[in-house]
């Protein structure tokens, strides 16, 4: 049967990603959470991949700045699981504050069933980053409700450990010195490594990305469907290696 394929573009480089295997005979839906000050085009890359990797994939978009988090991750994964599909524990790709929306629904609705989840860039304990400027008021109307409530010692501190199987990936390259001149430790810029790690967590990595573009790098992609796929990350994967994984999956 003739193969499903996407044409991604990461730097002028072309790559043509395949449908996975019809061996894999198990429906897979994954649900895309954008980050803080985002939308749903910022996951556009992630969710080409995916698709061309055979999931059915829902970016769900919703209003970052207009809302307290609870208020924003009702409707948002309301939504997403009602696209995936009813009988279907979906996966979930968060970015940034994704993360902490996917945490308090999931929080709040114990009952629903996930299937696994990878996290890039997470902060689950908060950012010095809303310690530090939460408090000028162009800060708060640059960032809503919900970014102040990712302080450290905050709203993502009183959530319970993970309910499901989930691999986090954080970033240490900045694009931003200043920002992470208030940041304690390594960091992508606008969260530390430390504060990406949570409890119940299956695997964690950190990549040499950013915060702000992690989500559209070639190595952030291969090792989120590695997770998907098999449950872990491939530690020793290089940027060539994921190119040419990348590439192999479009060649058959």
């Amino acid at each position: 049967m003739k193969s499903l394929f996407y044409v991604l573009v990461f730097g002028g480089v072309s790559l043509p990603l395949v449908a996975m295997s019809s061996a894999d005979a198990e429906p897979r839906c994954v649900i895309l959470l954008h980050g803080l000050a985002r939308t749903d085009a910022s996951m556009l890359v992630m969710e080409h991949a995916l698709q061309a990797a055979g999931y059915t994939v829902v970016n769900q978009g919703y209003p970052s700045r207009e809302a307290p988090v609870a208020l924003l991750a009702d409707p948002a994964l309301r939504a997403g699981r009602a696209g995936c599909g009813e009988g279907i524990s979906p996966d979930v790709v968060t970015h940034s504050m994704g993360a902490i929306l996917l945490r308090s629904f999931a929080a709040d609705h114990p009952e629903l069933d996930w299937g696994r989840v990878v996290m890039l860039g997470p902060p689950n304990h908060g950012s010095e980053i809303i310690d530090t400027f939460g408090g000028y008021a162009a800060f708060e109307t640059a960032n809503g409700p919900a970014g102040l409530q990712l302080g450290t010692e905050s709203l993502p501190d009183s959530l319970p450990p993970l309910p499901f199987e989930t691999g986090v990936i954080a970033g240490s390259q900045s694009l931003n010195p200043i920002l992470s001149a208030v940041i304690e430790g390594e960091d992508d810029g606008k969260v530390s490594i430390e504060s990406t790690k949570v409890a119940g967590m299956t695997a964690h990595l950190t990549l040499p990305v950013t915060h702000t573009f992690m989500m559209q790098n070639p190595r952030v992609i291969v090792q989120t469907l590695s997770f998907l796929n098999t449950g872990a990350f491939e530690p020793e994967l290089s940027a060539g290696d994921a190119l040419s994984e990348l590439w192999e999956l479009g060649v058959e």
